[in-house]
């Protein structure tokens, strides 16, 4: 079993633009499928592009017509009644359909650490870890039932140069080189693996083609383990703000004041974050990340500061960290 050809559900977002050049990169015929509607990503040249809707299956069938790919990835299904569309769309047109899971979906808070694929399924805070685990487990059965060969893969926290990976976003990064204070959970120190989309990449094609790969399920994340307190003072570094300001309440403080933040808090970042990555590396040999975050966030505020339109402040956002560091009176 091998992967010459290989058909991306997506392809513009922040993990599989990634996988796209990586994939180009090492000489396979790449087609995407998504609307066209994302600019921040460039597709690179001599990929095939398909324009349809991901999530209408009359669309997708229509494109795709009676073509055969030697490998599927699909990061675009999130919900149940996607996968069982993606099983009626896609098992037949693949040997393998790789599904982007999320380690969003382990047991939380972890029984045990450091987390490895055999830990359960469980987050009871969050929907979207909850709708990815009813995906496997409706995939698991179909795959059973030799409707689909599937692979599952479980990112955690993966980041390009486009996304600030702290709870409100530039404005947080605004706020530094504002002299402002900025907010964290907890006290700062919890254990978080933050990894770049180029180094999930590197991991993810070897996952591709690969025989031992099809039933199974693997996490990808680098080794790398900073705690909140290193990764706010590694984008500080990079923003050019030597004496960051960073006030640190409890995660239930700040849902409290920013439901928002409650399913992303709760149903993950305020747990430790410590994954074991033995299974990756038995089939990507010699995969090591190159990327540290403290050169990441370099890329993080390279990008923004080349262009204006990009540092978006929001305001709502700037007056809620104002509340939660005490700059205005709570409630």
């Amino acid at each position: 079993m091998t992967t010459t050809s290989l058909l991306f559900i997506g392809g513009t977002g922040q993990i599989s633009a990634a996988c796209v050049r990586e994939a180009v990169r090492n000489g396979l015929a790449v087609t995407v499928l998504n609307r066209g509607t994302t600019t921040a990503r460039s597709i690179p040249d001599g990929v095939e592009v398909l324009t349809a809707d991901a999530h209408d299956e009359a669309d997708v069938s229509r494109i795709l017509g009676d073509r055969r790919f030697d490998s599927i990835a699909d990061f675009l299904t999130f919900t149940p009644d996607q996968a069982a569309a993606a099983v009626r769309l896609y098992g037949a047109r693949t040997d393998q359909y790789l599904f982007i899971s999320s380690a969003s979906a382990y047991q939380k808070p972890p029984a045990r650490l450091p987390i490895d694929e055999t830990v359960p399924l469980f987050n009871p805070f969050w929907q979207y870890s909850r709708d990815k685990i009813a995906c496997e487990r409706l995939l698991r059965d179909e795959h059973a039932a030799g409707r689909i060969r599937v692979t599952v893969v479980r990112p955690s926290h993966t980041y390009d140069r486009t996304q600030v990976p702290l709870l409100g976003g530039w404005t947080v990064i605004d706020r530094l080189r504002r002299g402002l204070p900025i907010v964290l959970h907890g006290d700062g120190t919890s254990p978080w693996a933050i990894t770049h989309s180029d180094d999930f990449a590197t991991a993810f094609q070897s996952l591709l083609g690969t025989p031992e790969a099809i039933g199974e399920a693997f996490n990808i994340m680098s080794p790398e383990l900073l705690t909140w307190n290193a990764i706010a003072l590694d984008l500080a570094d990079a923003a050019g703000v030597e004496t960051p300001q960073i006030v640190h309440r409890t995660t239930h403080d700040l849902v409290v004041e920013a439901p928002e933040w409650d399913e992303s808090l709760r149903g993950d970042r305020s747990h430790p974050a410590v994954f074991d990555t033995t299974k990756i590396r038995s089939l990507a040999t010699g995969w090591e990340p190159r990327i540290p975050f403290a050169e990441g966030a370099r890329q993080i505020i390279a990008w923004h500061d080349a262009d204006p339109s990009r540092r978006v402040v929001d305001p709502e956002v700037d007056a809620l960290i104002d509340r939660l560091t005490g700059r205005v009176a709570v409630g």
